[in-house]
Formats: structure tokens, C-alpha cells, sequence
């Protein structure tokens, strides 16, 4: 199964119509980045569940501290409704820079995550709801199965992933983060009562593919220097990445000089943080991915340098294969 990722960064209908293209040339999926800067993410899945037919369309990911259990909930049913049954729910904890931006204190993610799984879970259920704070809130309307997908990093939130969610969304492109992340999952799962086989596991991979493998790789750089500048220690030792190599990119990027940025990532870092090159390339990685027990593989940005271009072969060359 493929899905993609589309940042709505601009305007919506623009993003309708690469939805609509990804659907036809076969992706399952269609998940939207939620950040305050970008195009509200509910709103943009409100009018793609108008612009598509058949595919699922998700937050890629929301959080709860911007937006409390009880309002996602509502959200999601809504889109569930608008889209006839093609809603996923993806959340996760956020990230501390961005909160710190928007006066938010990051308190207890794994908790916050926890309860409000546990909360949205309920209001969809259309049960009252005595937990995470709410006091006997219930939903007024039916919402349907909706499947909740955690973005989860470190190893206690992929534990917590595959005890309480129908899947997991990782942020990583390699084999090797992979063969870390898959036994936690599946030890939550198995602590939960639950089969680590009932949790779908999605690679949520900074992808770029053309038919050039040089542009390609070229054009997912800055992706590439971004994860490298926010990805800690012990993550950039596994791919033999050094700190003093990160923190270079890191103040390139801090001082927004992202030519020196790109300039400073290299081969390893596009083998360790992106799917990049022409369609055999990228057809490869997707196969040592999906051997690791990856069950979804998520095409993130860039997607290619051209994205128009990159979907079409995306789905003649990879997906179709």
C-alpha cells in the first residue's frame, strides 16, 4: 500500500488536484501536514473528500495540545461524513520548537497522546466521556470507523502505538530504523493482548523519484538537511552520521542559509534519510523497507523535482510494479 503526503503550504485547490491525480495513479492514502504557519488541515481535507472518489484521506499528523481530544474528534467524524467513510486520523505529539513558537507548553506528550487516543476513541464511539480532563462530553452524531494511526519516533511512543493504535506512522526512509522500530511496536502490541500483525506500519519517507536519478537525489537535499539538523544523537551514530557534521547543517539552516545547508549534506545522509532516485532506485529501498515488516510506505516530500511529474511515475514505475 502507498500513501502520500502533500503539505498545504499552498492554495487548496492546487492540492485537490494532486490528490485527485495520486488517486488515479493508485495511491491508497492522502495524508496532510498540520502546522499553524500552512493552510488549515481540516479545512484542505473538507474540500479533497469533495475533489476525491475513492482515496483515504488523513491528518499527517495532527496533536493534541493545539487543538484538545474533543474538537479532533468532532473534526475527523465531520470528514468522515463529507468523505462517505474515507477519514484516518493521524496524530502524534508534536514537536517542542514549534509549541515553544506558539506559547504552548509541551507537558507529558506520551500521557497527552495516551488520554487522548483513549478520548477520541470514545467520542466516536459516542459514549460519554470521563477521562483526559472532559467531564461527561459526549458527540451528538455517528462517526463511523475511523482508524487512528500514531506518529510515533522514540521507543516508549512506538510501545505506546502498538498497544492503542490501528497503525503507526514513523518518520525514517531506512531499513535500519526500521529493524529498531518494528520489534517495539510489535512488543506493545503483544503486551497489549493485541497481534503485532493488527497494527499497520507506516514508513513516512522523505521521497523523491525521476527518471534523472541526479536530480532526483538533488532535489531532496533540503528534506534531507532538515531531518539531519533535527534528528538526535543516537539516530545519526546508527547511519555513521557525525554531530559536528549535523551541526554545521543545523546553523546553516538556523542563519536560513539553505544553500550551505544542502551543500553540507551528503551521500550518507541521502541514504540514511530519504528514498531518492530514479524509479528502480527508489522501487529497491521500497522492497528492503517492506521486508523489515513495513506494511505502508508513505511518499513524503519532496516527492520528486518535479511533483506533478513525479506522482505520474510514481504509479506507472513503483506502485504498478
Amino acid at each position: 500500500m502507498f500513501g502520500i503526503e502533500f503539505v498545504p503550504d499552498e492554495p487548496v485547490y492546487k492540492i485537490g488536484y494532486m490528490a485527485k491525480l495520486a488517486e488515479d495513479s493508485g495511491f491508497s492514502n492522502v495524508w496532510i501536514t498540520d502546522h499553524y504557519n500552512n493552510r488549515d488541515v481540516w479545512t484542505t481535507l473538507a474540500a479533497l473528500s469533495m475533489m476525491t472518489n475513492k482515496i483515504s484521506l488523513g491528518t499527517g499528523v495532527t496533536n493534541p495540545y493545539t487543538r484538545n481530544a474533543a474538537i479532533i474528534a468532532s473534526s475527523i467524524a465531520s470528514i468522515n461524513e463529507l468523505s462517505g467513510g474515507r477519514a484516518i486520523l493521524g496524530i502524534g505529539p508534536g514537536d517542542k520548537a514549534t509549541f515553544d513558537k506558539m506559547g504552548i507548553d509541551w507537558d507529558k506528550p506520551l500521557t497527552k497522546v495516551r488520554e487522548s487516543v483513549q478520548a477520541i476513541r470514545a467520542f466516536l464511539a459516542r459514549e460519554q466521556v470521563n477521562q483526559a480532563g472532559f467531564k461527561g462530553a459526549q458527540m451528538s452524531f455517528a462517526a463511523g470507523k475511523i482508524p487512528i494511526y500514531i506518529g510515533a519516533q522514540g521507543p516508549k511512543m512506538l510501545e505506546l502505538a502498538g498497544a492503542i493504535a490501528d497503525g503507526v506512522l514513523i518518520n525514517a526512509s531506512h531499513p535500519e530504523d526500521f529493524k529498531f522500530a518494528v520489534p517495539v511496536i510489535r512488543q506493545g502490541a503483544e503486551k497489549a493482548g493485541r497481534k503485532p500483525e493488527s497494527v499497520q506500519i507506516s514508513a513516512y519517507a522523505s521521497f523523491s523519484a525521476d527518471k534523472d536519478p541526479a536530480k532526483a537525489v538533488n532535489a531532496s537535499k533540503i528534506v534531507v538537511a532538515f531531518i539531519v539538523a533535527g534528528s538526535p544523537e543516537n539516530v545519526l551514530e546508527r547511519h555513521g552520521i557525525g554531530m559536528d557534521q549535523a551541526r554545521v547543517i543545523s546553523e546553516a539552516i538556523a542563519r536560513y542559509d539553505f544553500k550551505a545547508a544542502m551543500e553540507g549534506v551528503t551521500a550518507r545522509m541521502t541514504e540514511a534519510f530519504s528514498v531518492s532516485g530514479a524509479p528502480a532506485d527508489c522501487r529497491a529501498r521500497v522492497d528492503e523497507l517492506l521486508e523489515t515488516g513495513v506494511t505502508q510506505i508513505v511518499v513524503g516530500s519532496p516527492i520528486g523535482p518535479n511533483k506533478e511529474n513525479a506522482i505520474k511515475l510514481i504509479g506507472k514505475q513503483i506502485i504498478a510494479r
